[in-house]
Protein backbone atom coordinates (compact mmCIF):
# COMPACT_ATOMS: atom_id res chain seq x y z
CA UNK A 1 0.00 0.00 0.00
CA UNK A 2 1.74 3.33 -1.28
CA UNK A 3 0.27 5.78 1.45
CA UNK A 4 2.20 8.29 0.12
CA UNK A 5 0.27 7.91 -3.40
CA UNK A 6 -2.83 7.83 -1.29
CA UNK A 7 -2.02 11.10 0.34
CA UNK A 8 -1.61 12.73 -2.89
CA UNK A 9 -4.78 11.71 -4.51
CA UNK A 10 -6.25 13.43 -1.66
CA UNK A 11 -4.68 16.99 -2.06
CA UNK A 12 -5.82 15.86 -6.05
CA UNK A 13 -9.40 15.30 -5.34
CA UNK A 14 -9.87 18.44 -3.01
CA UNK A 15 -7.68 20.39 -5.35
CA UNK A 16 -9.59 20.10 -8.13
CA UNK A 17 -12.90 20.38 -6.63
CA UNK A 18 -11.71 23.94 -5.11
CA UNK A 19 -11.14 24.90 -8.83
CA UNK A 20 -14.23 23.40 -10.27
CA UNK A 21 -16.13 25.32 -7.76
CA UNK A 22 -13.91 29.00 -8.50
CA UNK A 23 -14.81 28.45 -12.03
CA UNK A 24 -19.10 28.58 -11.05
CA UNK A 25 -18.92 31.34 -8.47
CA UNK A 26 -21.60 33.66 -10.03
CA UNK A 27 -24.15 36.38 -9.30
CA UNK A 28 -25.18 34.54 -5.97
CA UNK A 29 -21.36 35.19 -4.33
CA UNK A 30 -22.14 38.38 -5.19
CA UNK A 31 -25.35 38.72 -3.45
CA UNK A 32 -24.77 36.72 -0.60
CA UNK A 33 -22.07 39.71 0.27
CA UNK A 34 -24.25 42.19 -0.08
CA UNK A 35 -26.48 40.65 2.27
CA UNK A 36 -23.70 40.40 4.38
CA UNK A 37 -22.57 44.02 4.27
CA UNK A 38 -26.22 44.96 4.23
CA UNK A 39 -26.62 43.57 7.73
CA UNK A 40 -27.06 45.84 11.24
CA UNK A 41 -26.80 42.75 13.46
CA UNK A 42 -24.70 39.75 13.08
CA UNK A 43 -23.83 37.40 10.50
CA UNK A 44 -24.75 34.00 12.61
CA UNK A 45 -23.46 30.63 11.30
CA UNK A 46 -24.60 27.79 12.13
CA UNK A 47 -24.68 23.94 11.27
CA UNK A 48 -24.73 20.45 12.25
CA UNK A 49 -21.40 17.73 12.79
CA UNK A 50 -18.62 18.57 10.82
CA UNK A 51 -20.58 21.19 8.38
CA UNK A 52 -20.51 22.44 12.69
CA UNK A 53 -17.03 22.65 13.10
CA UNK A 54 -16.27 24.06 9.90
CA UNK A 55 -19.01 26.67 10.66
CA UNK A 56 -17.37 27.82 14.08
CA UNK A 57 -14.25 28.54 12.27
CA UNK A 58 -15.99 30.61 9.61
CA UNK A 59 -17.16 32.43 12.16
CA UNK A 60 -14.09 32.79 14.13
CA UNK A 61 -12.61 34.09 10.72
CA UNK A 62 -15.53 36.47 9.92
CA UNK A 63 -15.04 38.12 13.51
CA UNK A 64 -11.86 38.46 13.24
CA UNK A 65 -11.66 40.08 9.63
CA UNK A 66 -14.03 42.73 10.73
CA UNK A 67 -17.45 40.85 10.44
CA UNK A 68 -19.72 40.61 13.62
CA UNK A 69 -20.05 36.96 13.96
CA UNK A 70 -20.66 33.76 15.78
CA UNK A 71 -21.23 30.37 16.06
CA UNK A 72 -24.73 28.50 17.11
CA UNK A 73 -25.53 25.29 17.10
CA UNK A 74 -29.17 24.65 15.62
CA UNK A 75 -30.13 22.01 18.36
CA UNK A 76 -29.47 24.60 20.89
CA UNK A 77 -30.97 27.46 19.36
CA UNK A 78 -33.98 25.00 19.12
CA UNK A 79 -33.48 24.92 22.96
CA UNK A 80 -33.89 28.63 23.69
CA UNK A 81 -30.97 30.10 21.47
CA UNK A 82 -33.32 30.95 18.97
CA UNK A 83 -33.68 34.28 21.06
CA UNK A 84 -30.12 35.10 19.86
CA UNK A 85 -30.55 35.52 16.50
CA UNK A 86 -32.16 39.29 16.20
CA UNK A 87 -33.80 40.76 13.54
CA UNK A 88 -31.48 42.64 12.33
CA UNK A 89 -29.24 39.66 11.78
CA UNK A 90 -28.23 37.30 9.20
CA UNK A 91 -28.06 33.39 9.09
CA UNK A 92 -25.27 31.59 7.17
CA UNK A 93 -26.75 27.41 7.88
CA UNK A 94 -24.30 24.96 6.11
CA UNK A 95 -25.85 21.79 5.28
CA UNK A 96 -24.01 19.50 2.36
CA UNK A 97 -27.87 17.87 2.10
CA UNK A 98 -29.58 20.52 2.91
CA UNK A 99 -31.60 18.05 5.30
CA UNK A 100 -29.89 18.05 8.80
CA UNK A 101 -33.28 17.04 10.71
CA UNK A 102 -31.44 19.74 13.76
CA UNK A 103 -31.28 22.40 11.34
CA UNK A 104 -34.35 22.20 9.11
CA UNK A 105 -36.75 22.62 12.05
CA UNK A 106 -35.32 26.00 12.59
CA UNK A 107 -35.78 27.78 9.58
CA UNK A 108 -39.22 28.22 9.69
CA UNK A 109 -38.63 30.12 12.58
CA UNK A 110 -36.53 32.00 10.50
CA UNK A 111 -38.21 33.12 8.08
CA UNK A 112 -41.11 33.76 10.20
CA UNK A 113 -38.83 36.76 11.20
CA UNK A 114 -37.85 38.11 7.89
CA UNK A 115 -34.44 37.04 8.89
CA UNK A 116 -32.14 36.95 5.44
CA UNK A 117 -31.01 33.13 5.07
CA UNK A 118 -27.54 32.47 2.91
CA UNK A 119 -27.60 28.64 2.66
CA UNK A 120 -24.27 26.82 1.77
CA UNK A 121 -25.34 23.30 0.66
CA UNK A 122 -24.78 21.17 -2.32
CA UNK A 123 -28.80 20.35 -2.95
CA UNK A 124 -30.80 23.44 -3.77
CA UNK A 125 -33.54 21.68 -4.28
CA UNK A 126 -33.33 20.45 -0.65
CA UNK A 127 -35.68 22.12 2.42
CA UNK A 128 -33.01 24.47 2.79
CA UNK A 129 -32.20 25.00 -0.45
CA UNK A 130 -35.88 26.59 -0.69
CA UNK A 131 -35.64 28.49 2.26
CA UNK A 132 -32.60 29.94 1.17
CA UNK A 133 -32.96 33.81 -0.02
CA UNK A 134 -29.39 33.24 -1.46
CA UNK A 135 -27.78 29.79 -2.01
CA UNK A 136 -24.06 29.22 -2.55
CA UNK A 137 -23.36 25.84 -3.99
CA UNK A 138 -20.87 23.36 -2.11
CA UNK A 139 -21.33 19.87 -4.18
CA UNK A 140 -18.39 17.84 -4.45
CA UNK A 141 -18.19 15.54 -7.62
CA UNK A 142 -16.66 12.69 -4.81
CA UNK A 143 -15.39 13.17 -1.32
CA UNK A 144 -11.61 12.13 -0.75
CA UNK A 145 -12.84 9.06 1.58
CA UNK A 146 -12.25 5.94 -0.38
CA UNK A 147 -15.79 4.38 1.30
CA UNK A 148 -17.36 8.00 -0.03
CA UNK A 149 -18.95 8.73 3.46
CA UNK A 150 -16.54 11.00 5.73
CA UNK A 151 -16.79 14.38 4.59
CA UNK A 152 -12.89 15.28 3.96
CA UNK A 153 -13.72 17.36 0.29
CA UNK A 154 -17.04 19.15 0.84
CA UNK A 155 -15.74 20.41 4.08
CA UNK A 156 -12.67 21.42 2.15
CA UNK A 157 -14.33 23.35 -0.06
CA UNK A 158 -17.21 25.25 2.45
CA UNK A 159 -14.23 26.26 4.50
CA UNK A 160 -12.84 28.10 1.09
CA UNK A 161 -16.40 29.16 0.18
CA UNK A 162 -16.32 30.56 3.78
CA UNK A 163 -12.83 32.52 3.65
CA UNK A 164 -13.43 33.45 -0.30
CA UNK A 165 -16.79 35.42 1.37
CA UNK A 166 -14.43 37.04 4.42
CA UNK A 167 -11.81 37.93 1.83
CA UNK A 168 -14.43 39.58 -0.43
CA UNK A 169 -15.80 41.35 2.76
CA UNK A 170 -12.30 42.58 3.88
CA UNK A 171 -11.79 44.17 0.56
CA UNK A 172 -14.90 45.39 0.14
CA UNK A 173 -14.69 47.44 3.55
CA UNK A 174 -11.02 48.38 2.85
CA UNK A 175 -10.07 46.55 6.15
CA UNK A 176 -6.48 47.13 6.93
CA UNK A 177 -3.53 45.78 8.84
CA UNK A 178 -4.13 48.23 11.21
CA UNK A 179 -8.03 46.70 11.46
CA UNK A 180 -6.49 43.16 12.22
CA UNK A 181 -3.94 43.94 14.59
CA UNK A 182 -6.69 45.60 16.91
CA UNK A 183 -8.97 41.96 16.55
CA UNK A 184 -5.78 40.31 17.69
CA UNK A 185 -3.36 42.48 20.48
CA UNK A 186 -1.65 39.69 21.26
CA UNK A 187 -0.94 38.43 18.12
CA UNK A 188 2.46 39.01 16.32
CA UNK A 189 0.88 41.78 13.98
CA UNK A 190 -1.09 42.86 17.08
CA UNK A 191 2.87 43.49 19.00
CA UNK A 192 4.23 44.58 15.84
CA UNK A 193 2.13 47.26 15.16
CA UNK A 194 0.78 48.65 18.82
CA UNK A 195 3.27 47.64 21.45
CA UNK A 196 5.53 50.64 22.19
CA UNK A 197 8.74 51.35 24.06
CA UNK A 198 6.75 52.77 26.95
CA UNK A 199 4.90 49.70 27.35
CA UNK A 200 7.94 47.38 27.69
CA UNK A 201 10.85 49.76 29.30
CA UNK A 202 12.37 49.50 32.78
CA UNK A 203 12.31 52.44 35.16
CA UNK A 204 12.66 51.23 38.66
CA UNK A 205 15.59 50.32 40.40
CA UNK A 206 18.05 51.00 37.49
CA UNK A 207 21.45 50.28 37.33
CA UNK A 208 22.56 53.96 37.81
CA UNK A 209 26.04 55.39 39.07
CA UNK A 210 27.47 58.72 39.36
CA UNK A 211 30.51 59.73 36.85
CA UNK A 212 32.58 59.68 40.13
CA UNK A 213 32.44 56.29 41.24
CA UNK A 214 35.65 53.02 40.67
CA UNK A 215 34.90 50.64 38.52
CA UNK A 216 34.67 48.43 41.61
CA UNK A 217 31.50 50.16 42.87
CA UNK A 218 30.05 50.05 38.79
CA UNK A 219 30.95 46.04 39.17
CA UNK A 220 28.60 45.58 42.32
CA UNK A 221 25.68 47.60 41.04
CA UNK A 222 26.16 45.79 37.78
CA UNK A 223 25.62 42.67 39.64
CA UNK A 224 22.41 43.92 41.40
CA UNK A 225 21.11 45.34 38.51
CA UNK A 226 21.07 41.95 36.66
CA UNK A 227 20.85 44.02 32.64
CA UNK A 228 25.02 43.30 32.53
CA UNK A 229 24.98 46.76 32.16
CA UNK A 230 25.28 50.15 34.27
CA UNK A 231 24.20 53.24 33.10
CA UNK A 232 26.41 56.69 34.27
CA UNK A 233 25.25 60.17 34.54
CA UNK A 234 26.47 63.25 35.87
CA UNK A 235 25.75 65.30 38.77
CA UNK A 236 22.34 66.46 36.92
CA UNK A 237 21.27 62.68 36.21
CA UNK A 238 21.80 63.24 32.12
CA UNK A 239 23.35 60.33 31.05
CA UNK A 240 27.22 60.27 29.99
CA UNK A 241 28.01 56.69 29.44
CA UNK A 242 26.95 53.19 29.26
CA UNK A 243 29.67 50.27 31.07
CA UNK A 244 28.54 46.74 30.02
CA UNK A 245 29.76 43.62 30.85
CA UNK A 246 31.87 43.01 26.69
CA UNK A 247 33.17 46.66 28.12
CA UNK A 248 34.72 45.38 31.37
CA UNK A 249 35.93 42.06 29.79
CA UNK A 250 37.55 44.13 26.98
CA UNK A 251 39.33 46.79 30.08
CA UNK A 252 40.36 43.67 31.88
CA UNK A 253 42.37 42.53 28.77
CA UNK A 254 44.56 46.57 29.04
CA UNK A 255 48.06 46.98 31.20
CA UNK A 256 46.39 49.85 32.61
CA UNK A 257 43.48 47.98 34.45
CA UNK A 258 42.64 48.96 37.94
CA UNK A 259 39.28 48.56 40.31
CA UNK A 260 40.27 52.27 41.25
CA UNK A 261 39.97 53.53 38.25
CA UNK A 262 36.33 55.41 37.08
CA UNK A 263 34.02 53.49 35.89
CA UNK A 264 33.52 56.35 32.88
CA UNK A 265 37.11 55.33 31.74
CA UNK A 266 36.06 52.33 30.30
CA UNK A 267 32.29 52.97 29.49
CA UNK A 268 31.03 54.19 25.77
CA UNK A 269 30.85 57.37 25.92
CA UNK A 270 28.53 57.60 22.98
CA UNK A 271 25.27 55.52 24.26
CA UNK A 272 22.93 54.46 22.09
CA UNK A 273 19.55 56.51 23.50
CA UNK A 274 16.02 57.23 22.32
CA UNK A 275 13.60 60.17 23.71
CA UNK A 276 10.30 58.92 22.07
CA UNK A 277 8.60 56.33 24.70
CA UNK A 278 5.41 56.20 21.75
CA UNK A 279 8.19 54.74 18.98
CA UNK A 280 6.82 51.12 18.40
CA UNK A 281 8.88 48.29 19.99
CA UNK A 282 9.45 46.46 16.66
CA UNK A 283 11.12 49.39 15.71
CA UNK A 284 13.06 49.52 19.03
CA UNK A 285 14.62 46.41 18.68
CA UNK A 286 15.63 47.61 14.79
CA UNK A 287 17.92 50.40 16.78
CA UNK A 288 19.24 47.28 19.08
CA UNK A 289 19.97 44.85 16.04
CA UNK A 290 21.63 47.51 14.24
CA UNK A 291 23.47 48.90 16.77
CA UNK A 292 24.74 45.61 18.02
CA UNK A 293 23.49 46.71 21.48
CA UNK A 294 22.12 44.50 24.34
CA UNK A 295 20.17 47.81 25.84
CA UNK A 296 18.67 50.97 24.55
CA UNK A 297 18.13 53.93 27.14
CA UNK A 298 15.68 56.11 27.11
CA UNK A 299 15.66 59.48 28.27
CA UNK A 300 14.01 62.93 28.40
CA UNK A 301 14.42 65.67 26.12
CA UNK A 302 17.14 67.38 28.60
CA UNK A 303 19.49 63.91 28.52
CA UNK A 304 17.86 62.15 31.77
CA UNK A 305 17.30 58.87 32.08
CA UNK A 306 13.72 57.39 32.66
CA UNK A 307 13.57 53.77 31.04
CA UNK A 308 15.99 51.05 29.64
CA UNK A 309 14.75 48.87 26.70
CA UNK A 310 16.64 45.26 27.26
CA UNK A 311 16.45 43.27 23.74
CA UNK A 312 15.54 40.19 26.33
CA UNK A 313 12.13 42.14 27.47
CA UNK A 314 11.61 42.73 23.99
CA UNK A 315 11.94 39.06 23.06
CA UNK A 316 10.53 37.86 26.02
CA UNK A 317 7.12 40.12 24.76
CA UNK A 318 7.13 38.30 21.32
CA UNK A 319 8.58 41.11 19.38
CA UNK A 320 9.99 41.32 16.22
CA UNK A 321 11.66 43.76 14.17
CA UNK A 322 9.80 44.92 10.52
Amino acid sequence: MNLIHIAQETFHIEADALYKAATRLDQTFLDAIDIILATKGKLIITGVGKSGLVGAKMAATFASTGTSSFFLHPTEALHGDLGMIGKEDTLLAISSSGESEELTKILPHIKRFEIPLIALTGNPNSTLGAYADVFLDISVEKEACPLGVAPTTSTTLTMALGDALAIALMQKRGFKQEDFASFHPGGSLGKKLFVRIKDLMRTKNLPIIKNTALLKEAIVVMSEGKLGTVLIVDEANKLMGVLSDGDLRRALMTEAFSLEHLALDYANKYPKSYTNTDLLASEALEIIEQGKIQLLVITNMDGAIVGVLHIHDLINAGIKSK
